[in-house]
């Protein structure tokens, strides 16, 4: 049956919510945003049909306050609620709530959220699929000695990973049973702060692993599709700063086993909507199940690029109680699509953020170039949340295009008065490993810093004498 969605609230911000405002309008469906003070002149507000302020800026007085949202939801008769991503995005009790008031969530059950979002419980259902593990417990861990008896099994080097969250949190490398009882009680601290759930659990580390993430989209009939994979393996700080769709890696047959793989995943928690499913990929090409985002990505551009699917109206169409409109052989990789994530940090000083104010602003246009962002010149950007300022996504026939695209592009992305992540994304861009094909996730560490990036620069002359002089000011 299918219940029609005539206004949506979007519980995000800044780009994301942007993004999700231009596909509503498109549909010809209301919107509206909630915002932080430090958000009540950010462009996302104005693009709504309507706004409330719902609190200060700190995000656990504004964009985190579930009764809040659903009151604001109520009031102004809203049918569904679009979480973009982190926030309330992945929250269970937030989808359980939503259901309560019988409003819908553009996105998965809280039943799907909550096994997903326990590394341990997603490992447990993928299981009964035979989907690729990587060798270590699947269940918590909490004694150093069990650790070590079990990271001593397995073989160093190993990883303790949160059980719940992600994005690096909770993490630490072990290379030898000397070093587990401080790197234990280090990573159960950080998953106690930043997860409220201290449990971890062991695996062994993948040595030089590429980070493949499978776009899934799966209805309320039973129907689950791939639209391909995302490379993301250049990363900081185990975060993504530069995606690509498709991998160049990944042969027919690989994508097939791993793209199966993936719907399975999906089916394994009986999941709704879009999701994606990250496997890890070592130098021998085998590949693992790593977890499962329950909501948009950050960095659908590139895959919405290569297949030419508009993937937010997808989601609240299968919100809405539509099919699928696609079979999985119906879809196909048109060319290539490179993203870099625009963020207002500094990457020769660790990618520490900077925050200021954007005293001169301006996004490249052009064929193939494709700027999802939230800001405008002379905004502050704001130090309570993540410091992205934008994505910077272009397409073209070939990988090669498409990284010559990215230069242009981000030569013509013009940024004044905070440092930025384009400095970077041009060293990617134009590293003979990225260039090859034949990096993994430790790019950064092996090959980044201020004096190759300068010695990089230098080679390139021209145009870049400044850009060097400057920085050796």
């Amino acid at each position: 049956m299918i219940k029609p969605i005539h206004k949506v609230l979007v519980a995000n911000r800044g780009e994301i919510a942007c993004r999700v405002f231009k596909t509503l309008r498109k549909m010809g469906i209301s919107s509206v945003a909630v915002y932080s003070e430090a958000d009540a002149n950010a462009p996302f507000v104005g693009m709504a049909d309507e706004a409330v302020l719902i609190g200060p800026p700190p995000s656990a007085q504004s964009y985190l306050l579930q009764d809040k949202i659903i009151e604001v939801a109520k009031r102004l008769n809203v049918d569904a609620i679009h979480p973009g991503y982190g926030f309330l995005s992945e929250n269970p009790t937030f989808a359980a709530n939503l259901e309560k008031h019988d409003i819908l969530l553009i996105g998965p059950s809280a039943f799907s959220m909550e096994i997903m979002g326990s590394k341990l419980a997603a490992k447990d259902a993928v299981k009964k699929f035979d989907i690729p593990l990587v060798p270590g417990t699947d269940y918590a861990l909490s004694d150093p000695s069990e650790c070590e008896r079990i990271a001593g099994e397995i073989g160093y080097p190993v990883l303790i990973k949160a059980s719940a969250g992600g994005g690096g949190k909770g993490m630490r490398l072990v290379n030898s049973g000397n070093e587990m009882k401080d790197q234990l009680q280090m990573a159960m601290s950080e998953a106690q702060s930043a997860f409220g759930d201290s449990s971890v659990f062991i695996e062994k580390y993948v040595e030089e692993p590429r980070h493949i993430e499978f776009q899934i989209m799966a209805d309320k009939h039973g129907n689950v599709i791939h639209l391909f994979e995302r490379e993301c393996s250049i990363q900081r700080r185990h975060q993504k700063v530069v995606e690509e769709a498709p991998s160049s890696v990944l042969t027919p047959e690989l994508r097939k086993r791993m793209g199966d793989a993936a719907v399975n995943v999906a089916r394994s928690c009986n999941y709704i909507g879009a999701g994606t499913v990250e496997f890890l990929v070592d130098k021998h090409m085998n590949f693992y199940f790593l977890e499962m985002n329950t909501r948009l990505q950050v960095e659908h551009p590139v895959t919405e690029m290569i297949t030419g699917i508009d993937l937010v109206e997808l989601q609240v169409k299968v919100a809405m109680g539509y099919e699928l409109p696609y079979a999985q052989d119906e879809l196909s990789i048109n060319g290539h699509a490179m993203e870099l994530r625009v963020y207002a940090e500094d990457p020769f000083n660790n990618f520490l953020p900077s925050i200021n104010v954007l005293k001169k602003y301006r996004i490249p246009v052009g064929d193939g170039v494709r700027v999802d962002d939230g800001f405008r010149e002379g905004m502050e950007i704001p130090m309570y949340y993540d410091p992205m300022i934008a994505k910077l996504a272009t397409h073209g026939t070939t990988r090669k295009a498409a990284i010559e695209k990215m230069k242009w592009a981000i030569q013509h992305y013009d940024i004044d008065g905070i440092e930025t992540t384009l400095d970077f994304g041009s060293f990617v861009m134009h590293h003979d490993a990225f260039v090859s094909g034949k990096f993994d996730t430790s790019f950064v560490g092996r090959y980044f810093s201020k004096d190759t990036y300068l010695a990089q620069v230098k080679e390139k002359g021209g145009a870049a004498a400044a850009l060097l002089s400057n920085l050796n000011q």
